[in-house]
């Protein structure tokens, strides 16, 4: 055998290097690694709500009937296609991708999976309500996941021994946990989940019963459920941020807390009595960082829409001593839409008409805006 020449031992290192890099990349965009057990196979979902994205293509579903979220690795890796332009009277092209009418089809929630820029949606499809996941593509295109194909657990939401979940109203990924918000039949109704990765099948969650101050009401309440929530550190302490209806965004403290235990919410802001919000997002602009909602109203409205949103300087969420909390907290001055003078809470003029809203990076998000009885899409870039 002839010995191998300099070129071909280089070759070959150099082939070496690109496969170990290639399988250590596969790897490290591989959202199985979150999971213990999963499984395989049709999940069954029985109902379909809010959806979340995690890393690497990890996708949460709320399946409220069942009281549960699926945790499914997609594998929706990208590379990163954004979407290119408006798609207008989207539930006629999702209608048309199931053959079925539009007036059939009701979305429920919407999230851009931010490795790939794909758009996936929850709907309800008539009759029967039947669930259905579905998403559209940088290029306009739907598509179906191929569920039975993906590895998936199914995480339970406990609620203890009498109560009975009624709703999922938000969740999101925690880098160490996924957080879930509910509704159940109890007194302390607002709930708060707490999953630890790596995510796993059954009951495995840390569980609070939350109350909170509403500001608009000026009382504490314990039925209203958070709508939406964002995780957020602050000092080494870990909270979730919360909007409910009528409109406070409150932080609940969730380091230290014994599951079952109860939470007292801090209230930080009041964007208003009469919205309730929908989605909720951070994002940083010229030096500053935002914290954004979009909501409906459902008092009369005072803009182009009864859907609108706002953003407020995260330096209102570092609020703590009485002075400037709960009864105290900062209120929305509804003369003052934007500028000093609003005092960093702001009205979002690119968010009026919006229904739902997820970020894909930064101030670049989706916004699916009322348009008539039917929706638009559309990549929107944030002030």
């Amino acid at each position: 055998m002839k010995p191998s020449s300099p070129h071909l031992i280089r070759s070959f290192i150099a082939l070496s290097f690109a496969l170990v890099f290639a399988t250590s990349s596969l790897h490290a965009a591989d959202a199985g690694r979150f999971f213990k057990n999963a499984q395989k196979g049709d999940p069954g979902l029985k109902s379909i709500g809010r959806l979340a994205f995690g890393p690497d293509g990890l996708l949460l579903v709320s399946d409220p009937r069942s009281a549960s979220i699926l945790a499914i690795n997609t594998s929706d890796v990208g590379p990163l296609v954004k979407l290119e332009k408006k798609i207008e009277h989207i539930d006629t092209v999702l209608a048309k991708a199931l053959n079925i009418e539009a007036e059939a089809l009701t979305i429920i929630d919407m999230a851009v999976n931010p490795a790939s820029g794909r758009i996936y949606f929850s709907l309800n499809t008539k009759p029967g309500n039947k669930p259905v996941l579905i998403t559209i593509d940088g290029k306009g295109e739907t598509h179906r996941p191929e569920l039975d194909k993906m590895e998936y657990v199914r995480m339970t939401l406990p609620v203890g021994d009498k109560g009975k979940l009624r709703n999922v109203t938000d969740l999101a990924w925690a880098d160490s946990s996924v957080v879930v918000a509910g509704q159940s039949n109890e007194e302390f109704a607002n709930k708060i989940f707490q999953f630890p990765i790596p995510l796993e099948n059954g009951v495995n969650a840390r569980y609070f019963s939350a109350e909170t101050y509403h500001v608009a009401h000026r009382r504490w309440e314990t039925k209203a459920p958070i709508q939406s929530f964002i995780p957020y550190e602050e000092d080494g302490e870990f909270y979730i941020v919360g909007a409910f209806a009528c409109t406070p965004i409150a932080k609940f403290p969730l380091n230290g807390i014994e599951s079952g235990g109860k939470i007292k919410g801090i209230s930080v802001v009041e964007l208003g009595s009469g919205n309730r919000p929908r989605d909720m997002f951070t994002y940083k602009k010229d030096g500053k960082e935002w914290l954004v909602t979009n909501t409906k109203r459902f008092h009369e409205k005072f803009g182009p829409s009864a859907y609108w949103g706002a953003r407020v300087d995260m330096k209102h969420l570092s609020a703590n001593s009485p002075e400037n909390t709960n009864e105290k907290a900062i209120r929305r001055d509804v003369k003052k839409t934007s500028g000093p003078e609003a005092k960093g809470i702001e009205v979002v003029d690119a968010l009026y008409g919006a229904v739902l809203v997820s970020q894909l990076e930064n101030e670049h998000i989706i916004v699916l805006r009322e348009n008539d009885s039917f929706h638009d899409l559309e990549p929107v870039t944030l002030p």
